[in-house]
């Protein structure tokens, strides 16, 4: 499989991002949970394409939910992770879409339409944005560093226990940061951008891409029990360059 053929696929999607009306029509699935007609027509896009060229692969998208899947390799897409952030033009959305095969991710990439960035590793083969390998941050504790948060804004009633995490740890770090994207915010931890980034509730096509890209980057991401990850279950994840996992996670 052709990571590069891949990716030119997912660049073409950059039209449908830049389309306002679009991003204007808009579905309510939730509580600050939308859909826009950007979201559905990426998402129909790249399964008419990826399917064209690799009808074996299965196909799993945000706008399906999550299901069970009949065989054992398929692409994990979110077609615009920060859809709450494309409606109101907060220019802080990606593509996000990762191919999973047999419990692992192979295949990772995340690409930010607005600063024409695109994030992607294959397993075994390290990390990169825009043809440049990226590494994670050399910061050996919080205080050496800035923190993503995400907020679970679809479970509103964790607010209490999420925002005492998030004063926790900007108590013992630099400073803290919100996007909006998980996708964006484990890029940025894999290019060393930021330290680390963490959230209670996320689902597959969340963090697949982004869990292969910030492993192959050198990070480590886990649960925040500290088990391992797997890409198809829903869950929260503490994501970091490694140095400061246990530190951040103990905050949690």
């Amino acid at each position: 499989m052709d990571i590069n053929e891949v990716m030119r696929l997912v660049r073409e999607t950059r039209r449908f991002v830049e389309n306002r009306d679009m991003a204007g029509h808009i579905k309510v699935k939730g509580l600050a949970d939308y859909v826009t007609q950007v979201d559905t027509n990426i998402q129909n896009f790249l399964q008419e394409k990826l399917y064209e060229r690799y009808p074996e692969v299965e196909f799993l998208g945000e706008e399906d939910g999550l299901h069970a899947m009949k065989g054992d390799t398929f692409w994990i897409l979110d077609p615009i992770d920060g859809t709450t952030n494309l409606v109101h033009d907060y220019q802080h959305s990606t593509v996000s879409l990762g191919l999973y095969s047999r419990g692992e991710i192979l295949m990772g990439i995340i690409y930010d339409p607005f600063r024409e960035e695109i994030f992607y590793a294959e397993k075994g083969k390290g990390s990169f944005v825009n043809g440049r390998p990226i590494h994670v941050a050399e910061a050996g504790s919080l205080s050496e560093t800035i923190i993503a948060i995400g907020t679970a804004p679809y479970q509103k009633e964790l607010a209490p226990r999420n925002f005492a995490a998030f004063q926790r740890v900007f108590e013992k770090c630099e400073d803290i940061r919100r996007t909006g994207s998980a996708a964006m915010d484990l890029a940025y931890t894999a290019a060393g951008r930021i330290g680390g980034y963490f959230e209670a509730r996320l689902q597959p096509w969340d963090f697949a891409a982004g869990m292969l890209i910030l492993t192959e980057a050198g990070g480590r991401i886990t649960r925040y029990d500290g088990a391992e990850v797997n890409p198809v279950e829903p869950g929260g994840i503490v994501a970091t360059n490694g140095k400061l996992h246990e530190e951040l996670r103990q905050l949690l």
